[in-house]
């Protein structure tokens, strides 16, 4: 029998809810088609090349065939076009802009704990451009991501490419307190089909052995490295010991530390009370080392000549800077689920809801945190680190989709230049995940997956919002303008305007029930 798991492995322990009903067969997209031809683009590569156009795209398949750049010339002379052929799906996108699709390294599949259906979730994802996630745990059960793993591969749901990591020991009976036995838990988990593993924390020979069984399966492997575990194991443990990326940025601050060992918790400091943790974790960042100095470089230099990966999550956190901005965000009038909308609310019982009493000065700490966060980000991208994009949406007054967005926003804010963004958005998520050769940039012979969206997002992201832009026009009018307009995942055409109308309906029938 398994000993009793001891206070830390029961306050990381991760629950997997009751999973939601499974996405219903597609209705919407159309293709693969032998022949998709898109129509004088400008193009941006997710690699970090410049904007180019007008060019003709030709997708045989669910690949990319050709490119064929037309010139600055107009009219177009027509021998430059790709010829079109009889049978020829032909999208007429002149003064659209065509991105990879983009990669949502940390992207939860709802759940009954939010109480939201998946094709909400997914919809929501491919409707912003997202043809690629990775779910960090498979809490809906592995078993669950893996069939929708399997489905979207089979183009019969409306839903994005899925990597499935599963929580490090879920489905065990308790804490791991021999290596051998993490080892077999690792080589179970990659039989049964997952990409990958989360950690949250363990004592370090278990990490060790569980790391090291890992790169022998060949999985990935990710970490939200805990509190209850930091001090014990921070990014400097994992990165040397093979992790491949650390998510959101515990762990970091105190591999920095030059003047303490744990954190300065207040003497009250209760880790359950989550308006505690979060209120302290912003309080976090301004304990480490500062920028410039010795040990700030030597953690960054380290790290990235190990290959780690940051995939930091600004968005998730940004209501603790901000709180009414999020809660009166524009999206939650038409795309927030009702239950989704509860599990924001204030509450003792769902994690991510800890608005018990946040103040003033707690808004004020975040902020200041995350001015330290963001110079560690931008150092690490100029010294050539990988940094990448993920939502952790569904919590903390972020919906799916609006939440990815809203990250290249804060990275534009870090100090990344917008093609920066949108490379760490595409080419450098797909490299993290082991997945450049076929996906990440628009390359020929590489999967088709693309964004057309017909506003430049370069100069403005919030053009690739669902809700658009808002903005006037040249008749003295208010209008929104944008969203994506067309999402291609693997050759099939997703009408982007299409997705939103679904989601709204689901949320209507929603709130309409709740109100019975």
């Amino acid at each position: 029998m398994k000993p009793l798991m001891c206070l830390s492995a029961l306050l990381l322990a991760v629950q997997v809810f009751a999973a939601p009903a499974p996405a219903p067969d597609r209705q919407r997209g159309e293709g693969p088609f032998q022949r998709l031809v898109l129509r004088e683009v400008m193009m941006v590569n997710g690699e970090g090349a410049p904007p180019i156009g007008p060019v003709d795209i030709l997708v045989e398949g669910n690949r990319i065939a050709e490119i064929r750049n037309l010139g600055i010339l107009r009219p177009i002379a027509g021998d430059r076009r790709i010829e079109v052929r009889e049978g020829d799906r032909v999208l007429e996108l002149a003064g659209h802009w065509v991105l990879p699709g983009f990669v949502d390294m940390h992207g939860h599949f709802g759940g009954d704990e939010q109480g939201v259906p998946a094709e909400y979730v997914a919809k929501l994802w491919l409707a912003h451009g997202i043809t690629t996630v990775r779910e960090p745990g498979s809490g809906n059960g592995l078993d669950w991501v893996l069939q929708h793993r399997e489905r979207s591969a089979a183009n019969e749901i409306a839903a994005p490419r899925i990597v499935p990591y599963v929580f490090f020991g879920q489905g065990n009976d308790g804490p791991f307190t021999d290596p051998d036995d993490a080892r077999q838990w690792v080589r179970e988990m990659a039989r049964r089909g997952a990409a990958g593993v989360k950690f949250f924390g363990a004592p370090r020979e278990i990490m060790i052995a569980a790391l090291d069984e890992a790169e022998k399966q060949g999985l990935g492997s990710a970490m939200h490295h805990a509190q209850l575990d930091v001090v014990n194991w921070n990014v400097l443990d994992s990165a040397r010991h093979g992790m491949t990326t650390m998510e959101h940025w515990y762990g970091l601050p105190e591999a920095m530390f030059e003047k303490q060992v744990v954190q300065d918790y207040p003497l009250d400091y209760n880790y359950a009370n989550e308006q505690h943790r979060f209120g302290e974790a912003g309080r976090l960042w301004l304990q480490a080392a500062a920028p410039g100095s010795d040990t700030w470089n030597a953690v960054r230099d380290e790290l990235i000549a190990l290959d780690f990966t940051l995939d930091p999550t600004l968005t998730i956190y940004e209501a603790s800077r901000d709180l009414m901005r999020e809660m009166k965000a524009d999206w939650h009038q038409d795309y927030t689920h009702p239950n989704l909308w509860a599990f924001f609310q204030p509450s003792f019982d769902a994690h991510g809801s800890y608005w018990f009493d946040w103040t003033t000065a707690d808004e004020i700490a975040w902020k200041r945190n995350f001015q330290r966060w963001m110079t560690f980000l931008d150092d690490y991208k100029d010294h050539g680190g990988r940094v990448t994009l993920g939502s952790d949406s569904g919590y903390i007054w972020k919906v799916y989709g609006f939440g990815y967005i809203r990250e290249m926003e804060l990275l534009q804010e870090a100090g990344f230049h917008p093609l920066e963004v949108l490379r760490s958005a595409t080419f450098l998520g797909a490299q993290a995940l082991g997945m450049s050769e076929e996906i990440g940039s628009i390359r020929v012979g590489k999967l088709a997956d693309l964004v057309v969206v017909g506003e430049n997002p370069l100069r403005n992201f919030k053009v690739l919002y669902g809700t658009g832009h808002f903005r006037l026009n040249a008749d003295n009018e208010p209008v929104r303008v944008g969203g994506v307009r067309y999402t291609i995942r693997d050759g099939v055409v997703f009408d982007a305007p299409e997705l939103l109308a679904d989601v709204r309906e689901i949320v209507t029938a929603a709130r309409g029930a709740a109100s019975d």
